[in-house]
């Protein structure tokens, strides 16, 4: 009986733990965070301890006779070096990488001792014979970790006290390292598994846990873990040297996941607007899979402006976001002459599915529409690459795939156009073309006189039909009917039936020959009438609304063949050989004319003028004559063998030399005159390692013009000019580098980063380089951080990163003599980083035909660690500006920034 009490008295001391109090008359010694530099000092193993020390193993018989509490679980215990139980003092020792798991509990240290008279574990650290501490303990209670100096813990009241305790709060679902919150403090009271009391404790986002660049400093504080840090005064420490930023409280939201909250706004003022806060809102998570952020602008002179912001995303189904924005803007004030009023607003919808969620149905859309001045005239700074975009697109499309042989696709589609330009957006202009909507169906391929499945030979077997329709309603509007019901009155609807029918074969084996004609059948439900009225001498058009149709059809047939011809110049040379690739067609193409579908009025000089009711509709009238021409096309390719550089490679490198250069023109049999088509070229090629990109495109007329611009059936040699009058050419050259191409590349060089597919340039419809200068959005830190490199030693004296782009662009016109560019602008933007954390960039360019700057705006970038500082100026030009921002790069403190701005001049 009585061994069998010591046998259980033993297991109650495995369950029941001790702590050890490094007191002085009740007095608790201060601890310093600093592990280098601690004043704790673990507790010391009795020497009888040391000396009497057991075998893990063993069971030694035990005269107490005491009620031992309930065993509620069973622990498990380990050490390296021993576990010592100590009779007299009813405690047991475990020494170096001592471990004790029971229920959700888990404590690591260098040193635990557990009193089973109290139920008390008291855990510290180790320290060696040079005096530094290692083993620092770790306690892990459910979810929650904490990595003290000490710690004393009760297993019946489940309270502790914890000194110089360390513990990572999550900022937000899957968020770690320099964005989660790190809560420090010296000493901590665990009152219940949710609940912790703080005395002197530090709150901080850096990613150096032992000297933080920053943090705030709380004096008291509640602690409930993954959710909230509740302090009372508290103030903001720069490099251990305190700030005058304060708050007699303060409330720290640690939500794991989203939560709703208030968004801090931007405080400022401006000659033009007045005082303002920009960007204050409210965000709210809608479910598992969206949320929304609704915010607002506000100006002393009357300015205003609202904007929602949703985004909505489910694994493997599918993603999107939605933005809506209005600016209610006040020029001046009210009986002033430059007084003005404007309303401005722009809409942005984007949703894309995963292939693999639906693979016979998918939908997408990909709109933004709304002001064409919204850009131009935005009160918001970040908005500045945007002004120099002139369109404004929307798509917004379903199709379903019915997979039944044969199988039919089938689409519905809304589209929309619309110029921004101020040229193109006066009051009497139509800049904006819709279709709402466009319905589109065809039908697989079909080959009547061939298997299925078989191999298709000959004239007969690759004889092929297909069907296929485009049904639209297509409209055009301009901003001030935009969205009301006046859009829809120059609405056009039709519908075009087209059936194709094709053959192809082989003729003496390297000639290819196909040979087809399709037949087409147009319906529109509104046609047109004109008569000469004698007594106003002008062509009156009269609308004729109901259904009507026309039918059309036409022959084809090409001959094409492919020709190799390779030059060789040895394997010993650098270059080993060059192959030229020629793919040479000529194809014939004949239509009857429709003219049973023309009709004649006589004008006020008694000529016969002809007519077709069709002309206007949405598909446009028959052709009136027969057309029967003949076309020739060429297209080439150049390819090079060059000698690797890679002596152990021994197959030699091929490169491209000329992508694609093509040469095309025609000839019109029925035409009485100038029967020869201009000769058109096009091509590009990419050079220096796929680094420069090269396209051009250029039309060669054969024919002369006389004095007024209008060609004329004499050749241009026989003029006195040249064999062909150069008409039109354009040429676009673009070349990226950057310092990677100056030395040895990395293993991980090539792996693609990550985008982000809610850019906000992109989702505005912007350019996605910087050639039109980078927007000015604060949220994130455009500077990289993680490049794999140590940031505190650099080496910075052979090397310094950078990278430049360039874009040229030219169009030259001379169609009728003006012998002029319409177009010619170089562009450029780059960026270099002059230390490891300062970065300096700008994007800028020449107009050769305007004589002037584009878009020219400088970028100064620091990264400070846990802070960023940017500096954004736009010198000159209409958008003239400067941005200053310095802020935290956490999100969960992103609200503890400085940022000044000045204001665009408004035209």
């Amino acid at each position: 009986m009585q061994s069998n009490k010591r046998h259980l008295l033993f297991l109650l001391a495995i369950i029941i733990g001790s702590f050890y109090v490094h007191a002085q008359e009740g007095k608790v010694i201060p601890l310093n965070i600093n592990a280098e530099n601690d004043s704790i000092t673990a507790p010391l193993f009795p020497i009888e301890s040391i000396r009497d020390t057991t075998a893990t193993d063993s069971l030694a018989k035990d005269s107490l006779n005491q009620k031992p509490p309930l065993l509620l679980d069973k622990i498990t215990y380990k050490a390296k070096d021993y576990v010592k139980l100590s009779q007299k003092e009813n405690k047991i020792y475990l020494y170096n990488e001592a471990e004790i798991y029971y229920q959700d509990t888990e404590l690591k240290a260098g040193i635990i001792i557990m009193d089973y008279i109290k139920n008390e574990v008291y855990a510290g650290r180790m320290k060696d014979s040079l005096g530094n501490y290692s083993q620092l303990p770790y306690f892990k209670q459910g979810s929650n970790i904490v990595i003290p100096d000490s710690i004393r813990f009760n297993f019946d009241t489940q309270k502790a006290l914890i000194w110089n305790s360390r513990t990572e709060q999550q900022a937000a679902a899957g968020a770690l390292g320099s964005d989660a919150m790190k809560v420090y403090a010296e000493i901590t009271k665990k009152e219940n598994d949710s609940v912790y009391f703080l005395s002197e404790g530090k709150l901080t986002t850096s990613a150096d846990t032992i000297n933080p660049d920053y943090y705030i400093r709380i004096r008291k504080a509640k602690f409930v873990p993954k959710k909230k840090v509740i302090a009372g005064f508290s103030n903001l420490y720069i490099a251990d040297v305190p700030t005058p930023i304060a708050m007699p409280f303060a409330y720290f939201p640690l939500t794991v996941g989203r939560s709703a909250g208030v968004l801090m706004p931007t405080f400022g003022n401006d000659p033009n607007t007045g005082y303002f806060l920009q960007d204050m809102g409210y965000y709210v998570p809608l479910g598992d899979y969206a949320d929304v952020t609704l915010s607002g602008d506000f100006y002393t002179n009357g300015s205003y402006a609202f904007r929602t912001a949703s985004i909505y995303t489910k694994r493997y189904k599918y993603r999107g976001n939605v933005n809506l924005r209005f600016e209610n803007q006040v020029r001046s004030q009210k009986g002033f002459s430059d007084y003005s009023l404007s309303r401005n607003y722009n809409i942005q919808f984007s949703h894309s599915q995963d292939p693999k969620s639906s693979p016979n149905s998918r939908f997408s859309a990909s709109v933004n529409l709304g002001s064409s001045e919204y850009y131009r005239n935005s009160l918001q700074q970040r908005n500045l690459p945007n002004t120099q975009n002139n369109t404004l697109s929307s798509s917004i499309s379903y199709s379903k795939t019915f997979p039944a042989y044969p199988s039919v696709n089938m689409s519905l589609t809304a589209t929309h156009s619309q110029l921004t330009s101020p040229s193109a957006t006066a009051s009497d202009t139509d800049n904006i073309n819709m279709t709402l909507p466009t319905f589109q169906a065809s039908m697989e391929r079909i080959y009547p006189f061939a298997k299925r499945d078989g191999i298709k030979k000959g004239l007969i077997q690759n004889i092929n039909f297909q069907y296929d329709v485009n049904a639209q309603n297509r409209l055009t509007t301009n901003d001030e009917d935009f969205l009301t019901g006046r859009m829809f009155d120059n609405a056009k609807v039709g519908a075009r039936h087209r059936i194709p029918l094709n053959t192809n074969f082989k003729v003496a084996k390297f000639f290819s020959v196909s040979v087809g004609g399709s037949y087409e059948d147009v319906w529109t439900m509104e046609t047109y009438n004109k008569s000469f009225d004698t007594i106003t001498k002008t062509v009156v058009t009269d609308t004729i609304s109901g259904f009507d149709r026309y039918n059309k059809y036409n022959f084809s047939t090409s001959v094409g063949t492919t020709l190799y011809g390779t030059f060789d110049f040895g394997e010993d040379k650098k270059i080993q050989a060059i192959r030229h690739t020629m793919r040479p067609s000529i194809s014939y193409g004949y239509a009857p004319s429709f003219d049973q579908f023309y009709d004649e009025y006589i004008d006020e000089d008694g000529d016969v003028v002809q007519f077709s009711r069709f002309q206007g509709s949405l598909y446009g009238a028959p052709s009136l004559g027969k057309s029967n021409s003949l076309g020739f096309s060429l297209a080439n390719t150049l390819e090079a063998k060059v000698r690797d550089k890679d002596s152990t490679k021994l197959e030699p490198k091929k490169i491209s030399l000329l992508s694609n250069f093509n040469i095309s023109t025609g000839y019109n049999f029925e035409s009485d005159s100038l029967r020869l088509n201009p000769l058109n070229i096009n091509g590009g090629t990419n050079i220096l390692d796929n680094k420069m990109s090269i396209n051009f495109s250029a039309a060669l007329d054969p024919y002369a013009i006389d004095n007024n611009g209008t060609r004329i059936d004499t050749w241009n040699v026989d003029n006195g000019g040249s064999l062909f009058r150069l008409t039109r050419a354009n040429a676009n050259i673009s070349y990226a580098i950057s310092s990677d191409m100056f030395g040895k590349k990395d293993k991980d060089d090539n792996k693609e980063e990550e985008e982000d597919p809610f850019d906000y340039v992109a989702q505005s419809g912007g350019r996605d380089d910087d050639l039109f200068g980078r927007a000015d959005n604060f949220n994130d830190n455009p500077m990289d951080k993680d490049k794999g490199q140590d940031v505190e030693n650099p080496i910075y004296g052979t090397k310094i990163p950078w990278n430049l782009r360039l874009a040229y662009s030219a169009s030259y016109t001379n169609s009728a003599r003006q012998n002029e560019f319409s177009s010619h602008s170089l562009m450029f933007t780059g960026d270099i980083e002059l230390a490891p954390r300062w970065k300096v960039g700008g994007s800028s360019g020449y107009d050769f035909k305007n004589k002037g700057f584009t878009l020219t705006q400088l970028r100064f970038q620091r990264d400070l660690k846990s802070f960023s500082m940017r500096f954004n100026w736009t010198p000159f030009g209409q958008y003239k500006r400067w941005y200053f921002f310095i802020g935290i790069d956490a999100s969960i403190l992103k609200d503890l920034k400085w940022e000044n701005r000045s204001q665009p001049i408004r035209n």
